[in-house]
């Protein structure tokens, strides 16, 4: 069935949950890492990018002996941050080995045009960003705790770096993106050799739904499995800041990751 812009009152209706929500009363089915109430991040940092002393990403390792499913992590336009370190957290504790890349070499933006430069200079250079994302596939699938699934999943500029991996990096069993920016030309998009996940906003105006309805119709004309949903009462960027606007961001947030974790458990377990 083709999913298309939810309003809100559709999400209240399904969850049964209240609609006005303040900081304080996210619920604890989504990651406390995305309202900004997680404590500081538990992992380690790790070189997994063969001879590059800079790249260190960041891993989080359920408890128990495993193996477990694996996810890579591809972080926002700012760089690998601790957002995106606690976020990894949760998805260990939800039992993935996590890795959080670094597509920056330890750098970080600390304001847009920083972030622009950061995130203009990388997109430049995809071949070594496809070259990253492959060392971090190699360095999971090493690891004895580690089933072999992966996916890979990212936020708006990673979002967008994610589908490019999908459609250019090694095998991958699962891409999830965030509003990251798309492809609608079936000639790439058949590329495409696994599920895809996507959650995009209604009041996105760089990534507008009507783009995002094509980018859906390309991959279910091609056969391509996939969870793509736009939530229309939010804008970019709203899911891993939910803290930012909860009475607005806390429901759809809630939502999208219920469907995530679904998705990982059909793709990857």
């Amino acid at each position: 069935m083709k999913r298309d812009v939810v309003p809100l009152s559709a999400i209240l209706a399904m969850l049964a949950v209240p609609c006005q929500a303040s900081q304080a009363q996210v619920p604890s089915s989504i990651p406390d890492a995305i309202i900004g109430k997680a404590p500081p991040p538990t992992g380690q940092a790790v070189g997994y990018v063969p001879g590059d002393e800079a790249t260190k990403g960041y891993l989080a390792v359920p408890q128990g002996t495993g193996p477990f499913p694996a996810l890579i992590l591809i972080h926002e336009w700012n760089g690998l941050v601790d957002r995106v370190r606690q976020v990894a957290d949760a998805f260990a504790a939800q039992g993935y080995v996590t890795l959080a890349a670094d597509l920056y070499r330890g750098r970080t933006g600390s304001s847009p045009d920083e972030n622009r430069r950061l995130a203009s200079a990388t997109r430049g250079n995809m071949p070594a960003v496809i070259a990253n994302l492959n060392a971090a596939q190699r360095y999971l699938r090493q690891r004895n705790d580690v089933t072999g699934k992966i996916g890979v999943m990212g936020w708006c500029f990673g979002g967008g770096v994610a589908l490019s991996y999908a459609l250019g990096g090694e095998h991958h069993d699962a891409t999830a993106m965030f509003y990251g920016s798309l492809v609608t030309d079936p000639a790439v998009l058949r590329k495409l050799d696994h599920p895809l996940y996507g959650t995009f906003a209604g009041q996105d105006q760089g990534i507008p739904p009507d783009q995002v309805r094509k980018f859906k119709a390309t991959l279910d004309s091609l056969g391509i499995h996939n969870d793509v949903h736009i939530y229309d009462p939010v804008g970019h960027g709203f899911w891993l800041y939910v803290d930012q606007d909860p009475g607005t961001r806390e429901t759809p947030a809630r939502d999208a990751w219920s469907r995530l974790m679904q998705f990982l458990e059909r793709v990857l377990r």
